[in-house]
């Protein structure tokens, strides 16, 4: 059934002047309001360890279903090859879809994660792009520029636990090979720009 243009109108105007009234009524004040202009706030808290899981406090561990990445908001889980984890020294663990966001968190811990500080990181692993193994972050080499996309649609740094695995990759699908002191404050807003 379609409504008469006047009507259509008419109804939505006044779906519009109801949802301005609503937000009007709950609106902070101006001040505060533009405090927080730009910014984007998901709440995705670490979660915590769990010792009856029978894992080391501070091993890797398998990414739960309901987790969200604390800098995009995504669900890491649904994006096995490309996941990421920091596990803090209390083994509260965050979980992110990309070494990306894991290094941007790394950048601005406080930030996305509150009460706690970089300090407070134990370890971070990335997954190896091959075969699913979790490795120590530090450890791992990045191909950065490559053709193949991943949670953003955009190059996401598939990681790699050996060096000759991750020049064989670049060799295949371009890019060029980086360490996790490569991951500069330029570099991480530079991909994260062309994520979006």
């Amino acid at each position: 059934m379609r409504l008469p243009p006047r009507l259509m109108l008419s109804g939505g105007l006044a779906l519009a002047v109801i949802v301005a009234l609503l937000l009007a009524a709950g609106e902070p004040a101006r001040e505060e309001a533009v405090q927080f202009e730009g910014e984007l706030c998901i709440f995705a808290p670490a979660t915590p360890y769990d010792p009856a899981a029978g894992l080391p406090m501070h091993a890797p561990r398998p990414v739960p279903a309901e987790a969200r990445c604390p800098v995009c908001g995504m669900y890491p889980a649904r994006y096995p090859r490309w996941a990421a984890q920091i596990i803090f020294k209390d083994g509260a663990a965050h979980f992110f879809d990309s070494p990306i966001n894991l290094f941007v968190f790394l950048q601005q811990v406080g930030r996305y994660s509150r009460g706690y500080a970089a300090a407070d990181v134990a370890v971070s692993y990335v997954r190896d792009f091959e075969n699913g193994h979790w490795i120590e972050a530090g450890r791992a080499f990045f191909v950065h520029g490559s053709d193949i996309t991943g949670p953003m649609r955009n190059a996401d740094l598939p990681a790699f636990a050996s060096r000759r695995a991750a020049d064989a990759f670049a060799r295949r699908h371009r890019g060029s090979v980086l360490t996790a002191a490569d991951m500069t404050p330029a570099l991480l807003a530079s991909l994260n720009r062309h994520r979006h």
